[in-house]
């Protein structure tokens, strides 16, 4: 369950009245969890994201005028988002997209419940003395991952790239391929501003470790990784071009 002391905004975005009734009956048991809004197309949405902000999008992905997955998509700083969807053939797509999670309907609360933790996990679950978790440390060198059953610490000056992979990221360092379960965005706020900078959806890299750029990729010892274009803009400027 979230932080009890804390309070999460919730925007229900769904054409369909039913389901739209079960994610509110939903967010009303988890104390956490307020709703900000619902909207029945992805236009409304985008107005109202304009004018509120929330903390996470419960999101159907098959609805009329423009797809739950070109919404995602013409965010500029989306919130973090759920994906409701009765169609597994947008999985793929949508963990590219750096979703939280894809949960299929007819949602069930437990599987809701498992998706807004992870969502929003507990503070004390992100510290590594308890076995849990992910942190990096104020002023350190290092983070520390979860990778499979163990807490494996990464020097951050080893660090090439990493990629979102679906529900997984790839820690690509000097010598090897670190796997841990969880979303680049929360690595993201693991690093420093400084060093790392996210030029996709998909893709973190090491800016010491860039050996050359166009306005389309970089390129990282032999591996050539997309620029976004959500990111391409603010990436090209800090690099000068």
């Amino acid at each position: 369950m979230p932080d009890a002391d804390k309070t999460y905004k919730c925007l229900v975005v769904d054409d369909e009245p039913m389901a739209r009734d079960v994610l509110r009956r939903y967010i009303e048991k988890i104390p956490s969890l307020q709703m900000a809004g619902e909207c029945n197309n992805a236009i409304d949405a985008l107005v109202f994201l304009q004018n509120n902000k929330v903390d996470l999008v419960l999101l159907d992905i098959q609805m009329p005028e423009l797809l739950g997955t070109d919404f995602v998509k013409s965010l500029n700083n989306p919130p973090k988002i759920i994906f409701t969807t009765a169609f597994k053939e947008y999985a793929l797509e949508g963990y590219e997209l750096d979703i939280i999670d894809y949960l299929l309907k007819p949602v069930r609360f437990e599987r809701f419940l498992k998706a807004v933790n992870k969502a929003f996990p507990k503070k004390d679950d992100a510290e590594p003395n308890n076995g849990t978790g992910n942190e990096r440390k104020s002023g350190a060198d290092f983070i520390y991952l979860r990778v499979e059953r163990k807490l494996v610490k990464i020097i951050l000056s080893d660090i090439l790239y990493i990629e979102s992979a679906r529900d997984y990221v790839k820690v690509f360092t000097k010598d090897k391929c670190l796997t841990t379960r969880q979303t680049i965005s929360s690595i993201e706020a693991m690093l420093s501003g400084n060093e790392f900078i996210r030029i996709h959806r998909s893709y973190i890299v090491a800016i010491n470790k860039i050996k050359s750029l166009t306005n389309e990729l970089v390129e990282i010892g032999d591996t050539e990784i997309p620029i976004g274009k959500l990111y391409k803009n603010s990436f090209l400027k800090l690099q000068g071009g």
